[in-house]
């Protein structure tokens, strides 16, 4: 049985991102974390950075610029609430 994490990304305009993925590496302002499905609950503030979407462990599907904001992990999978965002080409 694949284990797979629901990924949300929001802005203030709309809703960018909502896939199941592999993992997500996320710019928090403590550091960069990964987030896997069964993942602790957890908040963090994110820095201006870049968030990384892998669709399997070795394969990133994409990479998203971020502009501060949250995320939360809970029983769900991962939301990120961003100021702002677009894709890195």
């Amino acid at each position: 049985m694949k284990m797979a994490l629901h990924f949300e990304l929001v802005t203030p305009e709309k809703l960018l991102f909502s896939e199941e993925v592999h993992m997500v590496v996320v710019p928090g302002t403590e550091g960069d974390f990964g987030v896997l499905e069964g993942h602790a609950p957890v908040m963090s503030v994110i820095r201006t950075g870049e968030l990384t979407v892998y669709s399997s462990p070795n394969n990133i599907a994409q990479r998203i610029h971020v502009e501060g904001g949250f995320a939360e992990v809970n029983a769900k999978g991962l939301t990120v609430l961003a100021e702002a965002a677009h894709e890195v080409a």
